[in-house]
């Protein structure tokens, strides 16, 4: 039997061999790309809970996954009905991955080697941006919030961090004193752990806000929370910010590309 890239059962294993070890552990012409993944069914087991969340028919439109890894939710959308759909991962060992997996279920997916932090190269806004598993990983995560809200996301963002400490959300006043300081102390005021060494073994892994955070965080860069399927993931409306009087919120430094001209 063959899959519609007319690859064998066999050729397939070899493949998901050659291309490991894999994050994502799903299927891929009928082989699975990791059997003993330490979080089991992963991300299917996160997928199943959020999936109800999203629109099921996404015909017509067009989805950025950013952080795309092996591709497994660039798929999803396919499934979905989406007519674009663009991965990015700044790991090339994840693209490989996911071009494969597209290949041998039969998908026309676009896959780029690019960062969260250059996403205004893309030159185009999506209805659904997949941010999901990034932020923590991320030396400048607020940054990389601000700079999807500008360039590409149009209407819905699907989000996801690792959250650590208090799950408990307390209403934070407009302004504060310069004197009062009690409420920095509370548990449920907005608050984001460094990591400055490692956690989970995982050396980018350099952030872990508590659910207050994310959610002020969310609201600050210019997304509403318009749902919240699982316990670390938020649905999002993008929604237009007042002109602050400093400027934009995104400010990032231009590059020089090998022709001396200016990439921001």
């Amino acid at each position: 039997m063959t899959s519609p890239s007319g690859l064998t059962r066999e050729e397939i294993e070899a493949k998901v061999r050659e291309l490991g070890p894999w994050f994502h552990n799903f299927e891929v012409g009928g082989v699975r790309t990791a059997p003993e993944h330490f979080l089991g069914d992963y991300p299917y087991v996160k997928w199943k809970k959020i999936a109800p969340a999203l629109p099921e028919d996404l015909t017509g439109k067009s989805v950025l996954d950013i952080g795309c890894n092996a591709g497994f939710y660039s798929l999803e959308m396919k499934r979905r009905g989406a007519a674009r759909v663009v991965g990015i991962d700044s790991d090339e060992k994840y693209l490989a991955q996911a071009r494969f997996a597209a290949e041998v279920s039969g998908f026309d997916i676009e896959f780029r080697s690019l960062s969260v932090y250059d996403v205004g190269q893309l030159g185009e806004k999506f209805d659904l941006v997949i941010f999901m598993g990034v932020l923590y990983h991320l030396r400048h995560p607020l940054l990389a919030l601000d700079l999807i809200h500008e360039n590409v996301a149009a209407d819905m963002l699907l989000f996801q961090t690792m959250q650590r400490g208090s799950r408990d959300v307390d209403p934070v006043a407009d302004d504060y004193s310069f004197w009062d300081v009690e409420h920095f102390d509370r548990p449920g005021y907005p608050k984001m752990h460094f990591i400055e060494k490692r956690y989970s073994q995982d050396p980018t892994n350099w952030w872990a806000p508590n659910r207050a955070c994310t959610e002020a965080m969310l609201r600050s860069a210019g997304f509403e929370i318009a749902a919240h399927p699982e316990e670390e993931v938020y649905l999002c409306r993008r929604i237009e910010l007042p002109m602050a009087p400093e400027g934009p919120r995104a400010v990032y430094p231009a590059r020089k590309t090998q022709e001396g001209e200016e990439v921001r």
